[in-house]
């Protein structure tokens, strides 16, 4: 037991610490300032995610076992709690006034709007896995086998603590949101360049192919039909990837030459 209060402890002051510092950045001068943009956009936002995430954890674990675990993730539950609540009770005009969890405490019920909340926090670990797995791995696919870049603070950063009036636990679940968007649609961009490099070839499942066309548009638009050919196929590759000065993107990325960006209707072209 003694294990598990001394981690939560730690926990819930590296939270809270952690927090205060983020706030007094901006207050710091213009060197401040700048470190404070650094903090919401990757590669430094990656820093403060894990900090504010699985480091509790990570931290609890290798001291104390699976003792340290309960603690740490304790911890970071009453941490976030205070921290909700001391940013409401200084910004009491924002908190009296129309708010995201009034509302939805209305159409659900409180204890039913709270309690999901808090099971969308299961996922944070598989973000934070995707995370890695992009700084990681998709930089070899990037010198392997010539991917695209990105400019990974486009996707990865945060910005809705600017949206006048979020306070305290909406802020909080509202950053949540934005960070785990941001990792998830560049985790979807990079897949697009996976499938249409490798598997190419439309699902034999059409309610498969339809559910998955807005997150591969590639689908409906250019991959070989689920009856058709290896030949088909190897055309196809032929075609889209024989070109040495282009990076191997997938068909619809607008950096392709061969295949411009343009309206489309169900993956059809306007013009056509």
């Amino acid at each position: 037991m003694e294990q598990v209060t001394w981690t939560m402890g730690f926990s819930i002051a590296g939270i809270l610490l952690g927090a205060i510092a983020l706030h007094w950045l901006p207050r710091l001068g213009g060197l401040g300032k700048s470190m404070s943009r650094a903090c919401c956009r990757a590669p430094m936002l990656d820093l403060v995610i894990t900090w504010f995430t699985v480091a509790p954890w990570l931290a609890g674990v290798i001291i104390f076992g699976w003792r340290g675990l309960i603690g740490g993730v304790a911890g970071q539950v009453v941490g976030l709690t205070l921290w909700s609540w001391g940013h409401e009770l200084v910004n009491l005009r924002a908190k009296k006034g129309p708010r995201i969890v009034k509302v939805l405490n209305v159409v659900v019920g409180r204890w039913r709007n709270h309690a999901a909340l808090w099971a969308t926090t299961l996922a944070v670990p598989v973000f934070w896995v995707v995370r890695v797995t992009e700084l990681v791995a998709y930089p070899l696919l990037i010198w392997l086998v010539r991917f695209p870049k990105y400019k990974q603070s486009e996707w990865v950063n945060l910005s809705r603590q600017k949206f006048d009036g979020l306070v305290g636990h909406d802020l909080i679940w509202c950053l949540y949101c934005d960070w785990m968007t941001g990792v998830w649609s560049l985790g979807s961009e990079m897949l697009r360049n996976v499938e249409s490099f490798w598997c190419p070839i439309r699902f034999s499942d059409t309610n498969k192919c339809e559910n998955c066309k807005i997150d591969f548009p590639d689908v409906h638009t250019d991959w070989v039909a689920s009856d058709g050919s290896m030949k088909d196929v190897a055309a196809l590759l032929k075609a889209k990837y024989e070109n040495a000065d282009e990076r191997n993107a997938w068909f619809g990325h607008p950096g392709r030459k061969d295949d411009p960006v343009g309206l489309t209707i169900e993956g059809e072209s306007v013009e056509d």
